[in-house]
């Protein structure tokens, strides 16, 4: 069905349903600006939640970065960040391929609208102007008409009349014949534009207007069309970034799973271990021992002596000191000393890997002086080998420096590892001697501590520190112990050797700890066994930062 044969005579409806039509576009036009404008202010509000609960800087020395749950966290701030980002996508898509184009067919079909409507007034013009023509020529037709039936009377009343002359009477025939003659011709005319009229009428009605009206109508309906595929595109644009955003939730999830309640709680351990042994069993001491003095031992000087070492023993036993203390202020020293043992291990074994990592630079780098001075000697125009020499002194000082301070640190690294190993027997013995422990110094009695809280022995054992309280340990920065990726056993290993583990072909461990150049890798087992296997028998993955 067609316009131009259906509403032939409703002009004024077409017009106005294809105004609606263009009303509904910019309706809907300014529908997906809103909502891209939504859009737009939505991921601005996520960027600005992630950024204000996202950790200001991330360094390896966060200690809250070994724990599962907070790397978990932050896994999901940036998740949620590209959940963000793709809410942008949204807001991009909706403006560039519904918005703009929408804005641009607008005004495209406001243009053809107005075109057709101007040739349908046209058509119009030059039909009432074709109607003007013939109403004209119908008028004068009839006042002719008119003006021969005056004239004719007029020449019968001459005729008749006795008194007129012949001359008379021919000249009102004339005039009557003349006026029929005007009749005759304004009827020709009349005839004529009635038939143009006709003519113009039909091609309005039957040719020209059908023909606007159909390009209306086809106009209209390309419209809808464009109106419809704008409604899909509507949807498929979220559509198209739901697999991302089902990414971005999956890794969400992903993240929320892989927190690891007992890693975290071995990593509080391994940061926090102090590697001290808890307090022995206090001495009973015996004051009654007083009342049973004969009289000869109860002089004044006797009592007060005693008196003066039984109150030194009792002001003694007020300054022990107990873990759960006051944090005292740290006297940071170079050798770690400062450090409870296990911690102090840690920190010197951290400050070698460091030092040999720059030392190591170092000879590279003293090699490629040296291959460039060999160079610049063998050819002279490339340069002069003596303009390389400060270079290649002061590398040298420095790798003997580093190397001192190698050899410094392992040396302290040496001691500490000996002194966990004698606590470490001290703490077999006072087991096996049924948690007797005499004093609080854990090598000796109370009569032997120091004002200083440092202890000496008699027996010759090298002395052990004094155990600061727990609360100083808040301070104190530990190795990062959470997985950095993972190994998979390239070859079965027995693990007989001390400090090793055994693994079987095909099996997967957490990679604790790179091969430092003694071609052993660190790793630990899900069930949190820990030791070393050689590096050439695993196939290493680090994980992605």
């Amino acid at each position: 069905m067609e316009w131009g044969s259906e509403l032939w005579d409703q002009y004024d409806i077409i017009e106005r349903q294809t105004q609606w039509g263009i009303d509904l576009i910019e309706k809907y036009v300014k529908f997906v600006k809103d909502r891209t404008e939504i859009e737009q202010t939505y991921a601005k509000q996520l960027r600005t939640l992630v950024k204000k609960y996202s950790p200001k800087r991330v360094t390896k020395e966060d200690q809250e970065l070994k724990f599962s749950q907070y790397q978990a966290f932050i896994n999901i701030l940036n998740e949620l960040n590209d959940y963000a980002g793709q809410r942008e996508v949204i807001a991009e898509n909706l403006m560039q391929n519904i918005f703009a184009q929408l804005l641009k067919y607008l005004h495209e079909n406001k243009q053809e609208r107005k075109t057709h409507l101007l040739d349908g007034r046209k058509a119009q013009q030059n039909l009432e102007a074709s109607f003007k023509q013939l109403d004209c020529a119908k008028r004068r037709f009839e006042r002719d008409c008119k003006e021969a039936e005056k004239a004719m009377q007029s020449a019968e009343r001459v005729d008749n009349d006795i008194n007129t002359t012949k001359a008379d009477v021919e000249k009102a025939k004339q005039q009557a014949n003349l006026r029929n003659h005007m009749v005759e011709e304004s009827k020709n005319e009349y005839a004529s534009q009635l038939q143009k009229y006709n003519k113009d009428q039909n091609q309005f009605y039957f040719a020209e207007m059908p023909h606007i009206f159909n390009k209306l109508q086809e106009m209209d309906e390309k419209r809808v069309q464009k109106l419809c595929e704008a409604y899909k595109m509507f949807a498929d644009t979220e559509r198209q970034v739901m697999p991302i955003i089902g990414k971005c939730l999956d890794g969400m999830t992903k993240a929320a799973e892989s927190v690891n309640e007992s890693g975290d709680s071995q990593v509080l351990i391994e940061a926090y271990k102090s590697g001290f042994e808890r307090p022995g069993e206090l001495e009973f001491e015996d004051y009654s021992q007083m009342i049973n003095r004969t009289s000869s031992e109860n002089s004044l000087g006797s009592l007060k002596s005693e008196s003066r070492v039984d109150q030194r023993t009792i002001n003694k036993s007020k300054t022990k000191r107990w873990p759960f203390g006051k944090k005292n202020k740290l006297i940071v020293s170079e050798d770690f000393s400062h450090l409870p043992p296990e911690q102090r291990r840690k920190k010197l074994q951290q400050k070698i890997d460091d030092l040999n990592k720059e030392l190591q630079k170092q000879v590279d780098q003293s090699e490629a002086l040296d291959k460039m001075k060999d160079v610049y000697q063998r050819n002279p125009q490339m340069g002069d080998p003596n303009s390389l020499e400060p270079r290649i002194t002061e590398t040298g000082q420095q790798i003997e420096r580093l190397r001192q301070e190698v050899q410094k640190y392992e040396t302290w690294l040496t001691d500490a590892e000996g002194k966990l190993v004698s606590r470490s027997d001290s703490c077999l013995q006072y087991v096996s001697h049924g948690n007797r422990s005499p004093s609080l110094n854990n090598n000796g009695s109370h009569e032997k501590e120091s004002p200083d809280t440092t202890y000496s022995d008699d027996s010759g054992q090298e002395p052990l520190p004094q155990p600061p309280s727990l609360s100083e340990f808040d301070d104190f920065d530990d190795d990062h112990v959470h997985p950095i990726g993972s190994s998979t056993a390239l070859y079965p290993f027995d693990g007989n050797s001390e400090g090793t583990i055994p693994m079987a072909e095909g099996e997967v461990l957490h990679l604790i700890e790179e091969d430092k150049g003694d071609g052993w890798t660190r790793v630990r087992r899900s069930d949190g066994e820990e030791g070393y296997v050689p590096t050439s028998y695993v196939r290493i993955t680090l994980s992605r930062q």
